[in-house]
């Protein structure tokens, strides 16, 4: 059963219901224990913060900054701030020092927290560039300080500061005029174009959203959710929070590269995801198939034919599947596709909401067929997360992002632009009046950028209205539509089209390097570095097999007809991904001129 009460005294409601239940498991910075926290715990700590903040002074509304990956402390830190009215802005922890010193500035932070050194570090060169900061509170213990630092404390000696609450008069009557309009945290999003911009998120949005989603997302309090993605994305954080209303138990991931090692030790029910996780859990079981025997691969592929006619042809349509499909499926369920749950972790699978890009077709239907309900959706950072998604053991289609929420109204406006109104759309951007005004139509509604279309009551994505690509030959292409097709080769890591007033699409494509040396050494090519491997001949002609194999659903005009094997993957460093790791397509097009020329040339 939710609780959806106002957030400033969730956790200490829930503590009143489940009192010595686990609510959160987590480890330490570095550290590979397992450690559990009961929701007694939680309220006290939260308690603690709360009266620690107004210990150093931090006001109602006041902006308090986060740089941190995901850690029990983060958690501590955003309830004890909800506690004291106070405004939370999260920073992603791969932020670079330009970006948070913007942030940090933009919001006027006095009190930062951060999580590991490199945060630290980065915190420490930008203080001198920020007039409003104060002090730093750092979550790991194994942090180094600078020598000269006289501004910066550890959390466990901030938490002394509201030992045996001492402020908690104080707090309690924060409590009663704590309200739905208040802000709760300021989100900023640096998007594919680079323009940074904080958008406010209130109460009042994480109520309404909080309601709607409890009529569609069945998470409970027997689930155990494995938080993967940063608390910093809009996704992750409301979905984590509305776990929390529902008394499930919170797993805290603190270091994403290692997320399939803790799937396989705490073996959650439920978690959020992007598609690229499912895009590899997919490449990696079809490797795995590709190198098994002969009587392998031929029960899988029988397997996956009878998965994909029992959940797909049948449950999707909300139609019973026959007695003997029903048969010949729980069979393959326990000899096949109970396997693959189990070396994923997932025996005991849920749901797992995915979102945030496009969802290749081919994934979603393999991830269904092996008996894993995968949950997509569509929501942003102005929507707090979802605007729309599929419901557990209803009709569903293939490549649509599910039925928009009770709450929200979706009109489809001009160039197909999908507009949104509703208690769960953010009042506007921080400080941003002229965007703000900009951004919503004459009739109130929320201009997304994304177009698409509803069809039965189900809403399906076409693409970026600014993402979309015209050629110079009048031609439409749909990049991330594209993107996604190619993405599911073993051999993709990262891919960018090119198509923009261009007179056929070409694309930059990072391979896996790991797949591509293998391939490499059984086909006897003699590699010096990935720079000569990307230039091969023989390399280059399998992968335009490849490619020509996965377009063949594509139009003629939509097919990539050159493409470039990049040595160096994108990154956040040299500007080319987003912190949400989005391309930005007008860096890669400055950095990587000359090889798009290249491609070009007559």
């Amino acid at each position: 059963m939710q609780n959806n009460c106002h957030l400033s005294v969730l956790i200490h409601e829930q503590a009143k219901k489940y009192g010595e239940k686990v609510a959160l498991k987590y480890r330490d910075f570095g550290s590979k224990e397992w450690k559990t926290v009961s929701w007694n715990h939680f309220s006290n700590m939260v308690k603690q913060v709360s009266n620690a903040m107004i210990n150093v002074g931090v006001k109602v509304q006041e902006n308090v900054g986060v740089f941190s990956q995901n850690a029990v402390q983060y958690l501590y830190t955003d309830f004890g701030a909800f506690g004291i009215r106070a405004v939370t802005v999260p920073f992603y922890a791969t932020s670079s020092e330009e970006q948070i010193r913007f942030m940090i500035s933009d919001a006027e932070i006095r009190l930062l927290f951060v999580g590991e050194q490199e945060q630290y570090d980065k915190a420490r060169r930008v203080f001198p560039q920020c007039p409003t900061m104060e002090r730093i509170v750092v979550f790991d213990k194994r942090v180094k300080f600078n020598a000269n630092d006289t501004s910066s404390i550890y959390f466990d000696d901030f938490l002394k500061l509201g030992e045996n609450f001492p402020r908690q008069t104080e707090v309690d009557k924060l409590y009663g005029e704590a309200n739905y309009d208040d802000i709760c945290n300021i989100l900023y999003t640096s998007g594919t174009t680079g323009d940074s911009k904080g958008v406010i998120l209130s109460y009042g949005q994480y109520y309404a959203a909080f309601e709607a989603n409890d009529k569609s997302v069945p998470v409970g309090e027997d689930d155990v959710v494995m938080n993967f993605l940063p608390y910093t994305h809009v996704f992750e954080r409301g979905w984590a929070i509305l776990c929390l209303t529902e008394g499930a138990m919170l797993v805290i991931n603190t270091y994403p590269k290692e997320i399939q090692e803790t799937m396989r030790e705490i073996h959650p029910t439920c978690m959020s995801s992007v598609p690229r996780f499912w895009e590899k859990v997919f490449v990696g079981v079809k490797a795995k198939i590709d190198t098994a025997s002969g009587f392998k691969r031929a029960l899988f592929k029988k397997a996956l034919s009878v998965g994909r006619r029992h959940n797909i042809e049948y449950l999707s349509h909300g139609r019973r599947p026959p007695l003997h499909l029903q048969m010949e499926y729980t069979f393959f369920n326990k000899a096949v596709f109970s396997l693959i749950r189990t070396q994923l972790g997932l025996e005991n699978a849920h749901f797992f909401p995915t979102a945030g890009a496009t969802v290749s077709p081919e994934v979603e239907e393999f991830i269904h067929s092996i008996g894993i309900n995968m949950m997509v959706g569509y929501g942003l950072t102005e929507s707090l997360a979802t605007v729309s998604n599929d419901h557990l053991g209803e009709p569903y289609t293939i490549g649509s992002v599910g039925r928009p929420i009770f709450s929200i109204q979706v009109k489809i406006g001009e160039n197909d632009e999908i507009l949104l109104k509703g208690p769960t759309i953010t009042r506007g951007y921080y400080k941003r009046e002229a965007l703000t005004k900009e951004s919503f139509d004459e009739e109130g509604f929320f201009r997304t950028g994304d177009a698409g279309y509803l069809k039965d009551g189900e809403l399906f994505l076409k693409d970026r209205i600014k993402d979309l690509f015209k050629t110079s030959n009048g031609k439409y292409i749909a990049p991330q539509l594209i993107e996604s097709k190619l993405l599911v080769d073993k051999f993709v890591e990262q891919i960018a089209v090119i198509a923009d007033r261009r007179k056929f699409v070409s694309a930059l494509i990072v391979p896996d390097f790991t797949m591509l040396e293998e391939y490499a050494s059984t086909h006897s090519i003699t590699i010096s570095d990935h720079a000569a491997l990307c230039r091969h001949p023989l390399i280059i002609s399998m992968m335009q097999e490849r490619m020509d194999t996965l377009q063949q659903g594509l139009s003629s005009y939509e097919r990539i007809k050159k493409f470039t094997l990049l040595p160096q993957p994108f990154s956040m460093e040299k500007g080319e991904l987003t912190n949400t790791l989005k391309i930005r397509r007008n860096v890669l097009l400055k950095n990587y001129a000359a090889e798009i020329e290249e491609m070009y040339k007559e």
